[in-house]
């Protein structure tokens, strides 16, 4: 069923921003209005086109359009969870200013050591890393099989460019990252990095995200759900009130069908949780009724998380650090839940007839979604089926927790395999491993630095190669 969105770039708005659009959905009638899971919201599907001229800056896409794709970003998590120490909300908000027309493409620009937001949902995805102002970029075009690395670093302030460039070369149809690399390399002057060290995701549990949390010493933050993902309007607009009231600037929306609001000063604490009292929202819900995603207004998927979380709960079984997700059958889907339940298709030749339901289980490699990689547990199975089997599920997570460490790349790299001749600048640590060669300079993978040019210098700083110094392989394991 399509439903009219409307672009939240980033998943962040201002108050301001969401009472106009409060507002324009008070105006037609409705009631409430939803979240989606690239961080969007979702009007009900009575809700009408907006003139242009009324809609303002708000960017709608509505049923049957392509006009757009939501740019999903993790500064909700910044400041309230685990981040990379260079990465902060500014930062965050700069690189999303850059962004002036709207993506025909999903982007995804986010922190790998933060949990809440998924890192490769979309098809040009930009991941932090431990140098700070670069980002990885992972690419999967709607066209390609699988998920390749960018060659190098990105510049912080180089991301929207070379996403836009990216958006030029589709006319290419480009089978493979290293054409798109070529073709970027030849139009455009970045400030790109050398990659020296691949991209470690640690798993951690998944963090809880609701009710008031302090943050720093005179600051609360605030996660608010509802179960039907159906959010008041006439709440929201009294919820913007109280925001402008405590000269709260943002509103962050998750993938989770819940938003947050962060910096409630302290001796306004009180004022908020009277107001949710008052209002009768209820907060601090379970873990287990917390960390599912559900399609959007699709009523088969909450009556079957009701029926799962209800009976998981008699049993008292603890999913702590797990997600669940509810889909109709897509083997081409992109899920970023640990445990996925699909709903078969019922046979075309059969429609007529009322047969029961049947469901597929899959659970993520390691059971972190952020592998992309998905395993078939069941298949065909009833839905009276489906209790036990994620109980089995939840045990065989709890078993395996801590044994592995995800590394985002596209090919296995063994140990045993780190090629001696090692070599880094002392001047600004930049390192040339021959497993990488150095492609903004035009060297091949698999060149040994010997084998450079006498001219070579750093890609960063440009110290000639003759000041390199060997690595030996104690420096290459603390790397």
């Amino acid at each position: 069923m399509e439903l009219t969105r409307l672009i939240v770039k980033g998943g962040v708005l201002s108050p301001g921003e969401l009472r106009e659009v409060v507002n324009m959905a008070l105006e037609q009638g409705s009631k409430t209005i939803s979240f989606g899971s690239r961080q969007d919201i979702i009007f009900p599907k009575e809700f009408s086109a907006i003139d242009k001229e009324k809609t303002g800056k708000h960017h709608f896409v509505y049923p049957n359009e392509k006009s757009g794709n939501n740019i999903v970003s993790s500064y909700v998590s910044t400041d309230i969870f685990r981040n990379t120490s260079w990465l902060t909300g500014n930062k965050f908000l700069y690189i999303l200013e850059q962004f002036k027309e709207q993506p025909k493409l999903k982007v995804n620009i986010t922190d790998p050591k933060q949990q809440l937001v998924p890192l490769f949902t979309g098809h040009v995805n930009f991941v932090a890393s431990e140098h700070e102002d670069y980002w990885f970029l992972y690419i999967r075009l709607p066209n390609w099989d699988k998920m390749e690395q960018y060659p190098v670093l990105i510049y912080s302030w180089n991301i929207a460019e070379i996403y836009y460039a990216i958006e030029k070369i589709l006319i290419e149809e480009p089978f493979s990252v290293d054409m798109i690399f070529q073709l970027i390399s030849e139009t455009l002057d970045s400030n790109n990095r050398t990659i020296d060290k691949q991209l470690h995701i640690p798993f951690y549990p998944f963090p809880y995200y609701e009710g008031m949390n302090r943050l720093g010493i005179d600051q609360y933050w605030l996660g608010l759900y509802w179960r039907n993902n159906q959010y008041d309007l006439d709440f929201l607009k009294e919820m913007c009130d109280l925001c402008f009231d405590c000269k709260i600037g943002k509103i962050c929306i998750t993938p989770w069908k819940s938003f947050i609001i962060k910096g409630i000063p302290n001796d306004r604490k009180l004022d908020w949780e009277k107001f949710l009292g008052k209002k009768g929202i209820n907060v601090r819900h379970s873990l287990l009724e917390l960390n599912w995603h559900l399609p959007v207004a699709t009523e088969w998927a909450l009556n079957l998380k009701t029926f799962l979380v209800r009976t998981l709960d008699q049993f008292d079984i603890s999913t702590y650090g797990l997600t669940f997700g509810l889909s109709d059958y897509n083997r081409e889907g992109h899920y970023f839940t640990s445990i996925v339940v699909e709903k078969n298709e019922s046979p075309k030749d059969l429609k007529s007839i009322k047969i029961r339901d049947t469901y597929n289980v899959l659970y993520a490699k390691n059971f972190d979604p952020n592998t992309k990689e998905y395993i078939v547990h069941t298949q065909d199975v009833d839905k009276l089926e489906l209790p036990n089997i994620l109980i089995e599920l939840s045990k065989k997570y709890f078993e395996e927790l801590g044994n592995t460490v995800f590394e985002a790349n596209t090919t296995t790299v063994k140990k045993e395999k780190k090629i001696q001749e090692t070599h880094q600048c002392p001047e600004c640590l930049t390192i040339y491993s021959p497993e990488f060669g150095d492609l903004t300079q035009g060297i091949e993978k698999g060149t040994l630095f010997n084998d450079l040019p006498e001219e070579y210098c750093c890609s960063l700083c440009a110290s000639p190669k003759r000041n390199f110094i060997v690595l030996t392989e104690q420096q290459l394991d603390i790397l």
